[in-house]
């Protein structure tokens, strides 16, 4: 199975969703409003990026995962949980009502697919069966509420899930013949990475009830398919590592709002990141701060995941207690973080990254030279290009050339659609001559571009304050973007072939490429249009080579 191929789908997926819902959250009444008890943004936000992070990661599960009687209770628990968590969105329903749609969304896992914890650790007793699926009930309610609870903090919740779901991810790829962990678990990190960013701070999106109700659930069903069904030996409580801070975070402010004689269910501001706020942290270092801790515990279990039970339980115990005791005396002794050297040093590195130039420009400097030379390359490399297509790519060429040298004023989006459209010709015709498939090494650096087309966007976004005010404007490309990976995932388990031509790599490929042009379409000032320009070189290339004026071949093979 190609891993790359998964991520990037329910990414894709998830990146084209959120616009969308974006736009229709203020007709839907699903907006977040501000709230000083217990909120800290001030304006409306939209309470929809859950959608993106679901529908992103369903669709991969329901085209490549086998859809067993477990597989079947992971997605009607989803379905259920976004069904009651969109309508929470919308109305506020109260915490018995989510109770009610997260009893339904764990029940068929337990009952129909068998799917439940069935032993203890440090108990040799051996309890009634009824026993186990009734603390599986808790467990599960509990994950999911530890989850959604935690979601306080721009990319905190989101974040978190993450951290969790790649250690999850890595354990059960050790572990032989445990694809549907590895599915479900790469496809919620690709609908993540999508919702991410638009959610660190400052966020444009909230993930809403929906959203964060899935993470917790998606996380407590794969720990538990992860203990009960790995081959591995993996540790029955290595779980709690993996889960990490979230699950001692809302243990901690339960016990806190049991003993101040409140109600236990009520929404209040005693979480971790509302102390680390209290005590002087700015947003972005609480998140920091609770992102290091997590780590921590989560690497821990990925190093310790064989090791004996109290072993795990004792290292768990001692850096909850540490984090804790730490945070109880800033907070008793009022010491402030602007105090400390380190922490000044945090909080400059922090200011230093938002304001870095590599971040900034350097992300989309590299975009900038890394596309039009891809589309350049392709040009040059591709040895077998049919008559007709070197004949649209020299009328294309013409109008590009007019267009570049302003003899004839094209609108805007007649540009764009002429250097998509020639990404597509490009990409297209490398697909069917794909002669680096024939080199190992040529695979594994083309592999590498990609990757790193893929972080670029990621970073050129997330620190473009003039791509942030775009970004919501669904055009016809999203919905392209959309259709193209969907239609890909639906083939994916059996790829499409034709000839040497692959359906599935072409998809890919091209909604990599083409997310990365509209970006340097959209990011566009007064600098030179080198994409442009290399769209109109490549045109060029594949019109004189298709049109037989010249003819060169190259080979890796």
């Amino acid at each position: 199975m190609n891993f790359l191929f998964l991520i990037a789908a329910a990414t894709m997926i998830s990146l084209a969703v959120i616009p969308i819902m974006v736009r229709l959250a203020p007709k839907l009444g699903m907006m977040d409003n501000p709230d000083e008890e217990r909120k800290v943004h001030v304006t409306p936000i939209p309470r929809v990026g859950g959608w993106g992070i679901i529908i992103g990661a369903l669709i991969p599960v329901v085209t490549l995962a086998e859809l067993d009687k477990t597989a079947l209770c992971y997605l009607f628990g989803c379905i259920v949980l976004l069904t009651f968590g969109a309508m929470d969105d919308k109305r506020e329903m109260g915490h018995y009502t989510k109770f009610i749609g997260q009893i339904i969304a764990v029940i068929p896992m337990i009952f129909y697919a068998g799917l439940h914890v069935t032993e203890f650790p440090f108990i040799s007793y051996d309890f009634p069966t009824w026993f186990y699926q009734a603390f599986t009930m808790v467990a599960m309610i509990g994950v999911i509420n530890a989850i959604n609870h935690s979601d306080g903090l721009d990319g905190l919740a989101g974040g978190e899930t993450l951290i969790s779901l790649g250690a999850i991810a890595l354990i059960a790829y050790l572990s032989p013949g445990d694809n549907l962990t590895i599915i479900i678990a790469l496809a919620a990190i690709g609908g993540l990475v999508g919702f991410l960013r638009y959610n660190t701070h400052p966020a444009i999106v909230f993930m809403g009830d929906g959203g964060s109700q899935f993470l917790g659930f998606t996380l407590g069903f794969l720990a538990v398919l992860l203990v009960e069904q790995s081959t591995a030996g993996v540790s029955k409580t290595v779980v709690l590592l993996l889960l990490g801070l979230p699950v001692i975070d809302i243990l901690t402010v339960l016990k806190k709002r049991a003993m101040s004689g409140s109600n236990i269910f009520r929404a209040t501001r005693n979480h971790m990141h509302h102390r680390l706020l209290e005590v002087g942290f700015e947003h972005k270092e609480s998140v920091v701060v609770i992102y290091s801790i997590h780590t921590l515990m989560v690497c821990c279990g990925i190093w310790l995941q064989t090791a004996s039970d109290w072993l795990i339980t004792g290292i768990y115990i001692v850096m909850c207690a540490g984090a804790y005791y730490l945070l109880n005396m800033a907070e008793n002794k009022g010491w402030r973080p602007g105090n400390t050297k380190a922490l000044k040093m945090l909080s400059s590195s922090l200011a230093a990254i938002e304001q870095n130039e590599v971040l900034m420009h350097g992300s989309r400097r590299f975009l900038e030279i890394a596309i039009p030379g891809y589309l350049i390359a392709l040009g040059v490399w591709i040895n077998d290009i049919p008559r007709d297509f070197g004949v649209v790519a020299a009328i294309l060429a013409i109008f590009l050339a007019l267009q570049n040298f302003n003899v004839h004023p094209f609108k805007v989006n007649a540009r764009r659609g002429i250097i998509y459209i020639t990404v597509v010709f490009a990409i297209y015709l490398s697909t069917i001559d794909r002669l680096t498939w024939q080199n190992e090494y040529a695979v594994v650096l083309e592999i590498l571009f990609y990757t790193s087309v893929c972080i670029a966007i990621f970073l050129a976004i997330r620190f473009s304050p003039g791509r942030r005010k775009e970004e919501f404007k669904v055009t016809s490309f999203d919905w392209l973007l959309l259709f193209l990976i969907v239609g890909a995932l639906l083939f994916a388990k059996d790829p499409i072939l034709f000839g040497t031509f692959n359906v599935n790599i072409f998809i890919v490929v091209l909604a990599i490429i083409l997310y990365g042009s509209e970006l340097l379409l959209v990011e566009r000032r007064e600098r030179i249009d080198l994409l442009g320009g290399a769209a109109l070189i490549t045109l060029l290339l594949i019109a004189v080579r298709g049109l037989d004026l010249i003819q060169f071949n190259i080979g890796l093979g």
